[in-house]
């Protein structure tokens, strides 16, 4: 193979790997685009888009679906060539789960080139088996392990976000009201994202598994639809956590208006007793001739009873009427 061939680690080479028949695979001191091999680029390098038209063998198109910055998960089939792109949970950062990392995939049955800009845990995993020799023996099978792997990981994900859910309507009660809302919020704002990218993941491997190409047999076939069945189990899931996050926001904000009116109801009885009796305070308090007991040692103190019996009346009519 000519020099020209050869691509660099630093320039966008992730690894490159042959498969054996016995779920082995070695790494190669040359880069080849040759049969059972793996070769797995950082799309953020521009050798690699280089590299890729000019010794890769791809079409522009492709070669524009392997390093794209922005892509959604789709499928793209041209006789025996398909293109996957997919989107798995990010489990290495702190973004959260929600921010999925891209994966692209090109294969014609005897070879594969995938691209990615972020690392992504279900890949290194296959890595991991195909080292130990445990790992899949052709490359279909690399593909649909790799799909598998990319899913099964949503499984532990949706199950976390099930349980804070849980966790944040068993506080509608108990906890801090605000902090509530907001852990609903972005609970169901963390669903939304997950559910914005496994839609259109569902249909892509649903169109996977039934346009397949020739190298796709039924066995693989087969594995593909149980894969999406699995991804649409979770979507469903997703769903019921979006229904029951805006459940647990209506509960929380009819329990807040609930508190509400009762501090409102409890500031207007008080303002009832007291109106009254700042009407009679302030009629006697004028500095006007003839306001009653001015002359009378005890008039503050007739005062004081009047209020109390005002107040002590009222009272026992909003009582009696079932007011309070």
């Amino acid at each position: 193979m000519s020099s020209q061939s050869q691509l660099p680690v630093q320039d966008g080479l992730i690894h490159a790997l042959k498969l054996n028949q016995a779920g082995l695979a070695s790494s190669m001191e040359t880069l080849e685009a040759a049969e059972g091999t793996w070769l797995h680029f950082d799309a953020g390098q521009p050798s690699v888009t280089e590299w890729l038209l000019e010794h890769g063998g791809l079409n522009a198109i492709a070669v524009g679906a392997l390093t794209s910055e922005e892509t959604r998960p789709r499928v793209l089939r041209r006789g025996d060539n398909v293109v996957v792109t997919l989107r798995g949970v990010n489990c290495l950062s702190d973004e959260g789960a929600e921010d999925m990392v891209s994966v692209r995939i090109w294969t014609n049955g005897t070879r594969i080139m995938s691209a990615r800009l972020r690392q992504l845990p279900s890949t290194e995993r296959l890595v991991a088996q195909l080292s130990a020799g445990d790992g899949p023996s052709s490359i279909p099978e690399l593909l649909v392990d790799w799909i598998e792997n990319i899913i099964d990981d949503m499984a532990e994900t949706i199950a976390k976000l099930e349980d804070d859910l849980t966790k944040a309507e068993s506080g509608i009660d108990s906890e801090e009201p605000v902090f509530t809302r907001q852990t609903i919020v972005a609970i169901r704002k963390r669903a939304l994202t997950l559910r914005r990218y496994m839609a259109p993941q569902r249909e892509a491997l649903t169109r996977l598994s039934t346009e397949t190409p020739t190298w796709l047999d039924e066995y693989f076939r087969v594995r593909l639809r149980d894969i999406t069945d699995r991804l649409i189990r979770y979507i469903e899931d997703l769903d019921e956590i979006r229904d029951r996050a805006i459940l647990a926001q209506e509960e929380l904000a009819a329990r807040l208006a609930d508190e509400m009116n009762r501090k409102t109801y409890v500031f207007t009885i008080v303002a009832v007793v007291f109106l009254p009796l700042g009407f009679l305070t302030g009629l006697l308090g004028v500095n006007v001739g003839g306001v009653p007991g001015l002359d009378e040692p005890q008039a503050f103190n007739y005062l004081i009873f009047l209020c109390l019996a005002i107040s002590v009346g009222l009272l026992g009519y909003f009582k009696w009427r079932r007011l309070m």
